[in-house]
């Protein structure tokens, strides 16, 4: 499939976010292609005039999204264009570059091949959460990476029991709880000592932050398991629920937590060549030393 309508999104607070995008909208006039800026994304560039639309449009009216900055940026736009079944590749002006994996020096190669047809798709699943509320049920998400359960106050421990299809697995007294898909699992999960979970599992992950006893480890579950969180204490008025370390909700000891696998997902695009052992590779430094040694020998 050949892409023939891109919009372009970007975020301003990454350092050379404006020259990649000067860059990226000079190779679409080059090769003649349809394109259009979200509405935010225009204003970085105000002394140039180009289609702009609104960010709750650009998924519709585009096939493809183009997006600009780092894993948040393209973290934030997930969760944006959640409405929209629109696929999204990324151009790595950030840290790390898990989900955008093109840098700018890569757009007249790699990201040309993308939009002549040449690419490797993955769908992600995606989390979301919902609060029983009286009556009522308020809806949370979606969140691409994780669902974090935790306290507005650091280092303070709380006690909850977590079910999972109705089904009691256990009581524990943490500083919370991250329940990450396959794609979180190499963000804040494995900073807290979860798995990584290759991306073409249907599976979550449960990892405690900091629990009470050595006993509590992670553990993988189904992705469509349901999980229902009930906060013990009545200290948890200040607990809160994180997704993908934006969106933020608070709850009492009274209300009852779900987490489920979520309708929406995203539609990933990579480079045809991309290899995920190769960006574990490199972005985690395995076996660089020995990498090194092995050079040397040779």
């Amino acid at each position: 499939m050949k892409f023939r309508h891109i919009g372009l999104i970007a975020r301003s607070r990454i350092e050379g976010i404006v020259d990649t995008l000067l860059l990226l909208t000079t190779f679409c006039e080059q090769q003649k292609i349809s394109f259009a800026l979200e509405t935010e994304t225009a204003a970085l560039l105000p002394f140039v005039k180009f289609n702009v639309i609104d960010s709750q449009e650009i998924g519709h009216r585009c096939d493809l999204i183009i997006v600009v900055g780092g894993d948040g940026s393209l973290l934030s736009a997930a969760r944006t264009l959640s409405y929209a079944d629109v696929p999204i590749v990324g151009i790595n002006r950030g840290k790390l570059g898990f989900l955008a994996d093109i840098t700018p020096q890569e757009i007249e190669t790699k990201l040309k091949a993308i939009l002549n047809g040449d690419y490797h798709e993955e769908k992600r699943f995606m989390l979301e959460a919902f609060i029983e509320r009286e009556e009522d049920i308020e809806l949370y998400g979606p969140a691409l990476n994780e669902i974090a359960l935790t306290l507005d106050q650091a280092a303070q421990m709380f006690s909850f029991e977590v079910y999972v299809n109705n089904v009691f697995m256990y009581s524990q007294r943490s500083d919370g709880l991250i329940i990450a898909t396959p794609t979180g699992s190499t963000a804040y999960a494995l900073s807290a000592g979860g798995p990584i979970l290759h991306p073409d599992l249907d599976a979550m992950a449960l990892i405690p932050m900091f629990p009470h006893t050595l006993m509590h480890r992670p553990i993988v579950l189904g992705a469509n398991s349901h999980i229902r969180i009930c906060v013990l204490e009545k200290a948890a008025r200040f607990s809160q629920i994180i997704c993908d370390g934006q969106t933020k909700m608070t709850f009492s000891s009274q209300e009852m937590i779900h987490i489920r696998k979520s309708s929406a997902q995203l539609r990933l695009i990579h480079p045809q060549q991309y290899d995920y052992f190769e960006t574990l590779r490199s972005k985690l430094h395995w076996g660089r030393q020995l990498t090194d040694k092995a050079e040397t020998l040779c």
